[in-house]
């Protein structure tokens, strides 16, 4: 079967030594899964650079929209995401038709959490003001949640369908379809934001319809693909779509639902942070969220490795290779600690420019603005190479379906350790701003410290778990093995 040939070990005709080859199909992987990752993260950069021109209140109530967006998307995104792992080691059991299930469970869930969760949207207003947000911002937040809230169902398929791509070695249709995304958002959201060419003048409302029109067009390309393209026509992904799978939906819950909770209390104690830095002024959210966003940008890279790890040590334990799971786990934790202590050293030295991107020079509160967050990106120096290792590490756990001993791990690191630490240093400490980012990089440092323990604690005594399996087998013509 193509791309589920054992790594050659050194000696072999391919002349590479095991860790060498697992680092050469590492970034191989790793590579178009982030720069889709990038993609994404820069559809979203230029709708907050787009919402800029319309001033600092706009800024901070896209910020908060996102806070309550991101509540609801991360919960779906756990599930989702387990497509990657259990497909992954279905194709490293050589078992295509469980490749398929995979997949199938994890749009239905995308789908029956979707409705509820995008109905939750529309009450974003009215959570922000009892919670004690200025009530201009709370206004933008609205608006601009009225016309992004739809696009949560069509972004976890794009998830789902992308986690399937990368579990048979194919995320490169992903990438094409992320990067023709990007410009066509842009226009969109151009067009809608500030009515040009004809079309009304929505405002922020327009760059929250702008981001569903083409997560709606993101996920039909993708299921097109999948239906023209090989290797993945074969897999026929919706194929029998209304045929309960109820054993296997059971697995991927055992297995995303944890996820949802530790990306819930991941991305929780970063909008928490948003919320608290709120109460110190438009002027300091706007900052916030605007170095938030670049420490985003550097994250889509670790993201996309350990996208890669899960799917590399999923199809090691597929193959009952103890031995390839770890090491094509700290193949990965190493690869996104060196990129990140790069990136790092880059944002440094450019961290009095980058935030000019989202501004206009002739707003008031500019100079304001990127002073603070220029600040705040020198302090979160530290906390991005830890944010990167533990993103990877937690990546490589995924591909073990060790995902509810890390959520511990997360209650513990970011709510006990990292709020704590940012609660305390914000306002007893009187440290405000700066006080909630030193939070950040303590929470992150024991939560990336824990996670590469554990991964290491249990591929040393040669953990595998077993590869997912269905309460039953359809009858008929077998899907052929490529």
């Amino acid at each position: 079967m193509h791309g589920m040939t054992p790594i050659p070990a050194a000696g072999t005709p391919g002349g590479l030594s095991p860790w060498r080859a697992e680092l050469t199909e590492t970034i191989r992987l790793a590579l178009p899964i982030a720069l889709t990752q990038l993609g994404q993260v820069a559809m979203m950069t230029t709708d907050l650079a787009l919402v800029g021109r319309l001033g600092g209140d706009a800024i901070a109530g896209a910020a908060l929209a996102q806070v309550i967006l991101f509540a609801a998307f991360v919960l779906g995104m756990g599930l989702v995401s387990a497509v990657a792992p259990l497909a992954a080691q279905s194709f490293g059991a050589r078992e295509p038709r469980m490749v398929r299930r995979s997949l199938r469970v994890g749009l239905w869930a995308a789908t029956l959490l979707g409705i509820p969760m995008t109905a939750g949207q529309l009450w974003g207003e009215e959570l922000l003001l009892a919670l004690g947000q200025e009530k201009q911002v709370a206004a933008f937040a609205a608006e601009y949640l009225r016309g992004l809230a739809w696009s949560l169902i069509p972004a976890w398929w794009f998830i789902a369908i992308r986690g399937f791509m990368g579990a048979v070695n194919r995320p490169e249709p992903a990438l094409w379809i992320t990067l023709a995304a990007v410009p066509a958002n842009f226009a969109i959201a151009y067009v809608l934001i500030f009515g040009t060419f004809g079309a009304p003048e929505l405002g922020i409302l327009g760059a929250g319809v702008a981001t569903t029109v083409v997560n709606l067009g993101m996920c039909a390309a993708a299921l097109w693909v999948c239906y023209r393209q090989r290797p993945f026509k074969k897999y026929q992904v919706l194929g029998k779509f209304w045929r309960s799978d109820g054993h296997l939906m059971k697995q991927l819950i055992v297995v995303g639902a944890p996820m949802s909770g530790t990306f819930l209390l991941e991305y929780g104690l970063f909008g928490g942070a948003g919320l608290i830095v709120g109460l110190f002024g438009a002027s300091a959210l706007a900052a916030h969220q605007i170095a938030l966003q670049i420490a985003a940008v550097l994250f889509m890279i670790p993201f996309g490795i350990a996208m890669a790890a899960t799917v590399r040590v999923g199809q090691e334990a597929g193959r009952k290779n103890p031995e390839g799971a770890r090491r094509a786990g700290f193949v990965a934790v190493g690869l996104s600690f060196a990129f990140m202590f790069v990136m790092t050293v880059v944002v440094m030295l450019g961290r009095n420019v980058a935030p000019l991107f989202f501004m206009d020079s002739y707003m008031k509160d500019v100079e304001q603005i990127v002073a603070i967050a220029s600040w705040l990106l020198v302090l979160g120096s530290t906390f991005f190479v830890a944010d990167g290792v533990q993103t990877a590490a937690a990546g490589a756990l995924r591909g073990l379906n060790d995902t509810r001993v890390p959520l511990l791990f997360a209650g513990l690191s970011f709510w006990i350790v990292g709020f704590g630490a940012l609660y305390l240093l914000a306002f007893p400490l009187k440290l405000g701003v700066t006080g909630v980012w030193i939070g950040f990089t303590i929470g992150l440092l024991v939560y990336a410290a824990l996670l590469v323990w554990r991964f290491h604690a249990l591929t040393a005594r040669g953990y595998i778990p077993e590869a997912p399996k269905a309460e039953h087998v359809a009858h008929g013509k077998p899907l052929p093995a490529e």
